[in-house]
This record gives structure tokens, sequence and C-alpha cells, in this order.
């Protein structure tokens, strides 16, 4: 039980014991020091001692007491001021500069409330990491280490009910198994259709295939505080010497196309400046040749290891084939010989996001919310490590473009900061992946938001559980520390934020937050949520969840700022740094 239930019980044995005191029953120690109830002369007049107004000092003792967190100041360069539960339904972000990102980034799903009591009772990390409580219209039954995570419908959902009543979730490496579980009817719908099977679900009456409109972008990393990738001129001659064209050709499907910048176009702003480098092995041979990197008697110029995760993605298709094409290129093309190392999925990604590959690695990304800041100032921030040292000519840019709410306006900064990305050539982009997901023809609603997961209480299987098959196991179910793709599905079935995506747009819809709504130069933003909602263990969603979760995340001294890896990157990365960093 809180302690908003614990106050709410005492004052209504305190109520009881003053009825009971005017009707000449009870101690009088146990009633309140209201002397005038003893001083009526007249018993027959007891309608005044009984009404329920005399009761007010009492609400005031239990007025609700809002927590907040907040910097010391904005000079650690990042967004967040402070959040404040201005009320037991109210909740204020006041920012250290405008954003017009802000709506779209509450939106998403690492950014979701747990109550404040079972983060503080978890330390933050342990059993958060494995059964979130959220508000949302399924809850963790039990996750089944290797095999399956199992969800029920929460019966005292707030919005509308699943139709399902319980969902399963599982997870098949290989596109050719998760087809062969839809074709077997074992699952109700699996994610990314392998480029060769378009046609085999397409031709198949009982199947539906699904868009996924996601814009996205495969690249390879470099990381410059290993050489020879600390030399500007290696990774621009790399970015020359490889056939992009021929990989997009070869292993992604129709509507694919060779990335001409890092964020797609579809994005405003993101293909503002110049396209990125043609293929032309001749020059970047001689770039090599210049750079002090000569081919020996076999050829070889340097050794290389090119690391990636088996998983398959709607960026990258075919991981696998991707990585030795990328391997043969290298070596006919430019006479570098590289190791195809493929990792485990959450350790590649710790170790890419951090820094830590000597060699170069093949990542991708798909769009969270529609803004170019996703794209950029996610990778190419002051704080991010991924690609070694940062650049100013970059991070300052994208500092100015993040505070412009006008597209237009902000249309110089971004070209000056996607040129100086070419420059330097942190990576290089390869490809804007089309992809696919595919369901059974029977599962009702069956769709693919292009911002986001889709929700399983949105579909309708027509039988009591539907079963969900995606690419890989997650890495954890504590979303505010994750930011894989196969971790962000299964929390958002059961955490929410304060408002969603819609499903067929990158629009924001209310959620927990019945609306956000800022003052005239976007710094300060206020949400009114939704009242009557309850978390999963039964307790009532406040403010002070809201402001205990985001503080769990945002908060590098908050006590339960613990999680998976610790890095909480998204709260890192999209809200320009944690407050209260230690000082390095």
């Amino acid at each position: 039980m809180n302690s908003r239930s614990i106050l709410k019980l005492l004052a209504i044995f305190v109520l009881a014991s003053m009825i009971l005191v005017a009707c000449g029953g009870g101690a009088a120690t146990e009633a309140p020091a209201e002397e005038p109830a003893a001083e009526e002369p007249v018993a027959e007049e007891p309608a005044e001692e009984e009404p329920m107004e005399e009761e007010e000092p009492m609400e005031e003792e239990m007025a609700f007491e809002g927590l907040s967190v907040a910097a010391a100041d904005c000079e650690y360069g990042g967004d967040i001021s402070s959040i404040e539960a201005t009320g037991e339904y109210e909740v204020t972000f006041n920012l250290c500069k405008t954003d017009p990102a802000f709506l779209a980034k509450v939106a998403f799903t690492p950014f979701g409330i747990q109550p404040e009591e079972y983060i503080a009772s978890t330390g933050g990390t342990g059993e958060l990491l494995e059964a979130p409580i959220g508000t949302g219209p399924y809850q963790v039954t039990e996750w089944v280490r290797g095999e399956q995570v199992i969800y029920t419908a929460y019966a005292d959902y707030w919005g509308d009910p699943a139709p399902a009543e319980t969902a399963v979730l599982r997870w098949q490496t290989e596109g050719a198994a998760r087809l062969q579980e839809l074709q077997a009817g074992t699952a109700d719908y699996i994610t990314n259709v392998s480029p060769d099977d378009y046609s085999v679900v397409e031709e198949n009456s009982d199947l539906q295939l699904i868009p996924d409109l996601n814009p996205n972008v495969v690249y390879v990393g470099f990381t410059n505080t290993f050489a020879p990738y600390d030399d500007v001129a290696v990774r621009q001659a790399i970015s020359m010497g490889i056939d992009r064209q021929r990989i997009v050709d070869n292993f992604y499907p129709g509507g694919s196309e060779v990335a001409s910048h890092f964020t797609p176009c579809s994005i405003p702003n993101g293909c503002a400046g110049e396209s990125w480098y043609d293929f032309d092995a001749e020059a970047a041979n001689t770039m090599l040749d210049e750079a002090g990197f000569p081919a020996d008697a076999n050829g070889v110029r340097f050794t290389t290891a090119i690391y990636y995760r088996d998983v398959f993605r709607v960026y990258l298709p075919e991981p696998g084939l991707v990585a030795v094409e990328l391997q043969t290129q290298l070596r006919e093309n430019l006479g570098i010989e590289a190791e195809v190392v493929v990792m485990e999925s959450g350790e590649f990604i710790a170790q890419s996001t951090d820094g830590q590959l000597d060699g170069i690695h093949l990542l991708g990304w798909g769009a969270d919310y529609p803004h170019v800041t996703n794209f950029l100032d996610f990778h190419f921030n002051e704080n991010n490590p991924q690609f070694g040292d940062t650049h100013p000519e970059i991070y300052e840019a994208l500092t100015e473009g993040a505070g412009i709410a006008d597209v237009d306006a902000a249309a110089s900064v971004y070209e000056t900061a996607n040129n100086a990305i070419k420059a330097l050539v942190p990576m290089m982009p390869l490809a804007h992946g089309a992809n696919a997901n595919a369901a059974l023809a029977t599962l009702d609603g069956a769709y693919k938001p292009p911002f986001g997961a889709a929700e399983f209480y949105k579909m309708d299987p027509g039988k009591d559980t539907l079963v969900f098959v995606q690419n890989a196991e997650p890495i954890s179910l504590y979303c505010a520390d994750e930011t894989d793709g196969e971790s962000l599905r299964p929390c958002q079935q059961v955490v929410e934020s304060l408002l969603e995506y819609a499903t067929d747009s990158g629009d924001t819809v209310p959620a927990l937050a019945t609306e956000c709504v800022s003052n005239d130069d976007a710094s300060v933003w206020t949400c009114t949520l939704r009242e009557g909602v309850t978390f999963h263990d039964g307790s009532t969603f406040d403010a002070n969840d809201v402001v205990a979760s985001w503080a769990a995340g945002i908060d590098a001294a908050n006590p339960f700022h613990v999680g998976n890896t610790g890095g909480f990157d998204y709260f890192s990365y999209l809200w320009g740094g944690l407050i209260n960093a230690p000082s390095e």
C-alpha cells in the first residue's frame, strides 16, 4: 500500500473518532481539539455537529506533495532544467531551451511510466529489468529466457480492452523460420519478411503482407580512437571505395535506395547539404597511398575487422550476407583484409555504442519519431562515444538546429551539419531499406505504424491467444535503459508514455496525458494527466510516478539511476545529456 492510501485511511479513522465523541462515545483524547463541540448547551441539535464541512482542515493535511527533479543550472549543456509534479495530475517540464520536437520525444517508449514505489523497491534494476509494471493493455505474466514472453490482458485498462486474453512474444533469427511459423499457423504475425519471400506471402491467400514505412538507415561505423580510423583520409577512402549500389541491388528488396545522407530524405532537412561520395575505387586507392597505406607484396594495405550482430532488422534484412559483401569489396576494391566477426546482440550493442570496437561495425537506425534530431542528435551529439572523439563542427550545428522550430529557418544549419558529417566521415551511410512484415489473413487489424511498434491489443486474432514472432530476444524489459527495437517492442505492450504516436503517422495523440501545452517560446511544457488510471499492481497513477520514472533515467545522481547498462542512452542523447552527471 502506498503512502497516499495510508493517509486516506488515517483520515477516515480520525473522522470516525470525532463523530463518536460528538455522540457521547469514545475517549476525549481521540478527538481533534475543537472545543466548541463540548460547549453545545442543547443536545437536540446534533445536525450542527455532523456536517463533513467541519473536516476541511484534515483535507489540508492530505494535500498532494509533488516530487521534482532538477539540474543545478543549465550550464551542464542539456535540455532539461527541471521536471515537477505541479499537481496530483499535472507535470511541468522546464527546459533550458526551446525544443520543437518535445511532443514527439515524450511519446517514445523509453520515456514510459512505472510506479514510483516499484522503482524504489527494485533499486532501479534487478526485477525492474525482467518484470515491468505499467498501465498498458497487457501485463507481463512470465519471461521464459530463450523461449518467450507471456502477457495477460489487464482487466482494469483505462482504454479499449485487448481482444485476446493472452499474448505470446517469441523470436526466430532467420526470416525463413519466421515465415514457416506463419504458414503453419503457429504464429499470427511475424516481423521482417525476407526480400526473396515477398512473393510467397503475396501469392498465399491465407497470409497478408504489411508494408513497414519506418524511415531508416544502415551504416558502417568507424571508431576514430583506433588506428587507422583516426585518419580521416582512410575513412574518406573507404567511403569512396565501396560500391553501395551493388549492395542494395543484391541484398535489399525493391523500394530500397542508396543513402545520399545519413537521414532519409522523407524527414524534413534530412537531405540538406551535399550528397555522399560517389563510388570511385581509383580515387580511393590514391587517397590510401597518399595517407601512407601502400599495398604489400600480397596487395594488402592493412587488416581490420567487421563487427555485426546476426539480427534481421528493417534496415539490414540480410546482416551476414551484407557483412561478407563488405568484406569482399574491401579486399577487391581497396586491398583491405577484413575478418567478419558476429557478436551476441546485447554485447554488440553495448560495445559498439560505447566506442569499444577496434575495427568497423555494421549497424543501423529506424526512426523513433519524425524529426531530424532523432537521427543526427542521437548519433553525432557531443556526448556519444560510438564513433570515438566527437566533432564540434557537427555537434555545435546540431545544438543550434535543435532549438529552431521553423523547418525552413533550420535548413541552413542542417546543411552545415550534413556537410561536416560528409567531410569528417564518422560513418558511411549505406542504404535506406524497404521492409515488410506479414500476418495471417484472419488477424483483424494487423498493421505496422511508421513510428513505434505494432501494439498487440489493437489486433484481434479471433481466438484467446495472439502469437507474435520477432527477430531476436529482448535484452531487458526496462526500456528506459535500452535502445534495441527487439526490447522496445515488448516494453511498449506494457508501459505507456505520456503521449503515443498515431497508427498511421508520426503525429502524437494522448495516452497517459490528455494534453501537453507549452508557453509562448516552447521552453515550458505542462502536461495534464489522465485520472482514474491504475498500474498493474493496483496502485493509482499520478504525477509523482511520472517524475520518479523520468528522474531514474535523466538524473545521474538519482539512487535508482542503475538500469541494465547504466547508459540510459535515449535520455542522454535525445535530451542533450544527463542532469547532475559527475564531472570527468
